[in-house]
């Protein structure tokens, strides 16, 4: 693995400017763009320049669907894989043979980063289908010798008893679910001491460390932060090593920068702000200076596990889920924090957003631990307003807080929702 970072930054050249040569001379739509702004591929001397170069959005692939950003002909691409938007077309993403191998090599990579080994077996319980989740996994795995199980999701007596029977070792799948799986053993009685497990590798949502810890509390394992998203390859863009101190980008692949969401301003090292994603080596749908509209930041300093690549902080949310409330910025992840720091509540919420009058007004609403909900009323209203101290403390606003019953918040198999706007809907 790399361990010089002027290593790392001369492949990185190399492979943009063979990338904007691919783009400027096969995809009409950034042919266009840099004809705009007077950008030849000769002109490209330095990384540097990258950031005069244009962003590519969503947007961008929504506007050219389904296969207008294809760089390769029809009979090249060999998968395609699709993210369901919450409106209109999904985005569109296509594979080239190559693409497939690489995608596979480089899960394989973070996996074995991460602690899996060719001994390991998998439960893998992200969706497969369109969604990139499960057949990265799969792919990786396989091409790490270890033993998966294609589970995908759903049915979590059935999981749990194949978890047991199949003697699983690593666990995969979204942090909710991980924690809805935690749940279903409870209920049914299945003693921790019954499965195998040792390690998790959750993504595809944002979570906090508070969720990690109760998540690895719960099912007794080390839990992993893995990130990617289908636009740019699907997992395996980055991924947690042993130390759990960032998640390292295979920045050889995938140039990455923070910028300012607002401005769109390169960031420094360590300021926290707006990911954004170069694709070096991708050659059905390569996308340069892709806005991820995920919050994080990059550190190049040397990683304890030896491992040279730069390392980003796990997701704190996105820029467009950003909730904005009487002017104040707030993200779904500070709200956790606050939950999960205090106990007495469970981590299952959900942050309700409505309008009375000209104010917005934000309530979170948050399942009681199941030993805590028969204590006597007053106890439960003053936890409530102890909660609604802390929100304020952390936000800066007011939010109205309410205790629910266990279990009455819905649980997903998938990605979970946690915000439900209702001013949308007046």
């Amino acid at each position: 693995m790399f361990r010089n970072r002027e290593e790392i930054k001369e492949i990185q050249l190399h492979r943009l400017k063979d990338l904007v040569k691919r783009l400027y001379e096969r995809v009409p739509f950034y042919r266009q763009k840099l004809d705009a702004i007077g950008f030849t591929p000769d002109k490209l001397k330095s990384l540097e320049d990258l950031r005069h170069l244009p962003f590519t959005t969503k947007q961008d692939l929504r506007d050219n669907y389904p296969f207008g950003l294809f760089a390769v002909s029809q009979e090249e691409i060999v998968r395609i894989h699709a993210s369901s938007g919450t409106t209109g077309k999904p985005t569109v993403v296509g594979y080239t043979r190559n693409d497939i191998d690489l995608w596979s090599e480089l899960m394989a990579r973070s996996m074995r980063n991460a602690g899996v080994t060719s001994r390991d077996i998998i439960h893998n319980a992200y969706g497969y289908g369109l969604f990139t989740g499960g057949l990265g996994f799969h792919y990786g795995a396989e091409k790490l010798g270890a033993t998966v199980v294609p589970v995908s999701g759903g049915n979590s007596k059935r999981q749990l008893m194949l978890m047991e029977d199949f003697g699983a070792t690593v666990l995969t799948c979204t942090p909710s679910y991980a924690l809805h799986l935690a749940e279903e053993m409870e209920e049914q009685g299945i003693s921790r001491d019954r499965l195998k497990l040792r390690l998790g590798i959750f993504g595809a949502e944002p979570w906090s460390e508070e969720l990690r810890t109760k998540i690895e509390e719960k099912l007794k394992i080390k839990a992993i932060d893995v990130y990617g998203l289908s636009e740019i390859l699907g997992p395996g863009v980055a991924m947690e090593c042993q130390e759990q101190k960032g998640l390292h980008i295979n920045e050889d692949h995938f140039l990455p920068e923070i910028i300012d969401p607002d401005t769109g301003e390169v960031l420094p090292y360590g300021e926290k702000g707006e990911l954004v994603i170069t694709t070096l080596t991708k050659e059905g749908i390569p996308l340069l200076r892709y806005r991820t509209r995920d919050i994080t930041a990059l550190y190049p300093e040397p990683c304890a596990c030896g491992n040279g690549l730069i390392r980003m902080d796990r997701v704190t949310g996105r820029s467009d889920d950003m909730l904005i409330i009487r002017g104040v910025n707030v993200f779904p992840s500070q709200i956790e924090t606050v939950l999960l720091s205090l106990g007495y509540t469970e981590p299952h919420y959900m942050i309700v957003v409505d309008k009375k009058g000209a104010l917005d007004q934000l309530e979170v609403w948050v399942e009681l631990s199941e030993q805590f909900f028969s204590d006597e009323i007053k106890k439960l209203e003053q936890w409530e307003k102890k909660v609604e101290g802390e929100l304020f403390t952390v936000l800066g606003i007011n939010a109205k807080v309410r205790l629910v019953e266990p279990r009455s918040i819905p649980r997903s198999e998938g990605k979970a929702k946690r915000i439900w706007d209702r001013r949308e809907l007046k």
